[in-house]
């Protein structure tokens, strides 16, 4: 090679420079002449360098090979890189099959990645560049397995923060982990009272992957599994896939040709869990593949975790819950009892809106419906201590005024113990039936909204009861009123929520008494259940999905006495009769 030809070549872009005379001209015709650039001079009497001295700092390596084929020069970078060619020989020779390629070629030689380009020279000379970019590829591989392990954490951390029940978000865990972290995957949960749920996610070929689940005693846990549930990650491998393997966890793979790992998923106080990947042998878990799984199982004992605090929670709040919803009213002789209830927060289910009875012994009932202040668990909680006081105090007194007064007193010591002030507004009434099926309803008022009374006419009554808020002063006015219903007549108790339910057109128009009067108007045959359903309807057809108050109905409606049906005594025949037909039969 001569320095001509290195002048002609740029060795960084693989293009070939030809002479200024020969190249043609870039101008259109009709533009002003511009000189062409001077010839390259001489090198003015300087010692030519040597060439190999030039090369041999490059980065890429030099073959150059006559037209021939045969290797004219190696630099040394190139020889370092392959050496398997050889100056003087046909570079086909060296068996390098990369080197053959037509075109730009990447290929892996003596475990180093090799990229090559070819470049024609003059005199049907050619020259190979060849760059070692291992590091290159190593840091280009390294950045987008980091960049695809960063996005499969992402999706792992969404799709693991919407269950919130274990099971769901167990199953969820192992179908997540297949196929990018195994062929089979196994997550046990913590034994519960002796009993350890496991699910496990398989995929055969380029399917979904399946997802079952069992129990199993905690006793009959493998080994391995004891050791996660501990915290310690077993490191004997194939110890390991051979308790797998008979504990019947992995399906489609053989224990000889497996490989597999346990790894803890973290929890509050001890591991919620062990998380068990398993794969083929021909895919061992490196440390890259070790850390991946951790950081999986990090997040799935997170989502346990919450799940778990969350079913819990769950359970609380159903027992609590289960506790403070209204009771239906105890049956009583000719008395039909009607209900609604709807909470404000349909989630919650209770709310602070009740109602109830209670027998008593001389044969009523002492019924009562009411609102106490505020919304949600606060409120609920409030209204069971007012339930709670009821269920108590009316073993001790049943004349309805004298009783709201005690219940005043006694909320009032729960409040202010507490600190709370929260009071309430109620109607406490007590029913006993006469013969004829009517009913005498003695009601005490408490700052609640009047009853109405269906009579059998159709005439709606306003009862004009009044009183103070329950809960607020010692010594509270308390209204109290006696009303008769005759058979088929019903008394309707309700709470705010109904007359202030706002929606209509622009959604902030009170329901209010007037169009509650309209609604019942004509209801008075109505059984006590339907007429209570019909109030609730009606108001929430109103809200039309908005958001209202707690809503409570409470129905009484007269049935009367219910008489025994009266035997046909003549059908009988008496002593008398019977042996006149005897005697006329023998005849």
């Amino acid at each position: 090679m001569t320095a001509a030809d290195v002048r002609d070549s740029d060795p960084g872009d693989g293009r070939i420079s030809t002479p200024s005379a020969a190249r043609a001209p870039a101008w259109a015709a009709g533009a002003p002449a511009v000189s062409a650039l001077p010839p390259l001079a001489p090198d003015r009497g300087l010692a030519t360098p040597d060439w190999s001295e030039v090369v041999e700092h490059f980065r890429e390596g030099l073959i150059v090979c006559a037209a021939d084929g045969v290797v004219r020069h190696l630099s040394p970078v190139a020889e370092r890189l392959v050496p398997e060619v050889v100056p003087g020989e046909v570079l086909a020779a060296a068996g390098v099959h990369g080197l053959l390629r037509e075109g730009p070629a990447e290929f892996t030689h003596h475990n180093r990645r090799l990229r090559v380009r070819q470049v024609p020279l003059s005199a049907a000379r050619r020259c190979w560049y060849v760059e070692d970019v291992t590091e290159s590829v190593s840091r280009a591989d390294a950045l987008l397995a980091e960049r695809a392990r960063s996005a499969f954490l992402a999706v792992v951390g969404e799709k693991l923060g919407n269950p919130l029940h274990p099971d769901r978000a167990a199953a969820a865990a192992v179908r997540l982990a297949v196929p990018t972290l195994a062929d089979v995957a196994v997550l046990v949960l913590a034994p519960r009272s002796g009993r350890a749920r496991w699910w496990r996610a398989a995929r055969a070929d380029d399917e979904a992957p399946a997802v079952d689940s069992g129990v199993l005693a905690a006793t009959a846990l493998p080994t391995a599994i004891d050791e996660g549930l501990a915290g310690a990650e077993p490191h004997a491998l194939d110890w390991l896939v051979e308790q797998a393997v008979e504990a019947g966890w992995l399906p489609g793979l053989a224990a000889a040709g497996a490989t597999a790992r346990v790894v803890p998923l973290p929890g509050r106080d001890a591991p919620a869990g062990v998380l068990l990947v398993a794969r083929r042998s021909s895919r061992w878990y490196d440390e890259a593949d070790l850390d991946l799984v951790r950081a999986f199982a990090a997040r799935a004992g997170a989502a346990l975790t919450t799940a778990v605090l969350y079913r819990d929670q769950a359970e609380v709040a159903d027992t609590l819950q289960a506790s403070l919803l209204p009771v239906e009213p105890a049956a009583a002789t000719g008395l039909q009892w009607g209900t609604a209830y709807r909470p404000a927060q349909a989630g919650l289910r209770i709310g602070g809106d009740f109602y109830g009875s209670h027998r008593l012994a001389d044969g009523g009932s002492v019924f009562f419906l009411g609102d106490v202040s505020g919304k949600g668990v606060e409120a609920a909680v409030f209204t069971g201590q007012l339930r709670q006081c009821l269920q108590a105090l009316h073993r001790v007194e049943s004349q309805p005024g004298r009783l709201l007064k005690l219940l005043n007193d006694a909320l009032l010591e729960t409040t202010q113990a507490h600190g709370q002030g929260r009071f309430a507004t109620m109607v406490l009434g007590v029913a006993r039936s006469h013969g004829d099926g009517s009913l005498t309803l003695t009601m005490a008022g408490g700052g609640h909204l009047p009853p109405l009374v269906l009579r059998g006419s159709g005439e709606i009554e306003v009862v004009p009861l009044r009183g103070m808020l329950i809960g607020v002063v010692p010594d509270p006015r308390i209204g109290e009123i006696t009303v008769r219903l005759e058979p088929g007549e019903t008394c309707l108790l309700y709470s705010d929520g109904v007359t202030e339910a706002r929606g209509g057109r622009r959604g902030d128009e009170q329901f209010g008494a007037e169009r509650l009067l309209n609604a019942v108007d004509g209801c008075h045959r109505m059984p006590a259940p339907a007429l209570a359903e019909r109030v609730e309807q009606v108001t929430c057809d109103w809200l039309a999905h908005g958001d209202h108050d707690d809503i409570a109905v409470l129905a009484l409606r007269a049935t009367g006495v219910r008489q025994r049906s009266v035997r046909h005594l003549h059908a009988v025949p008496g002593p008398a009769r019977a042996d006149q037909e005897s005697i006329g039969t023998r005849a």
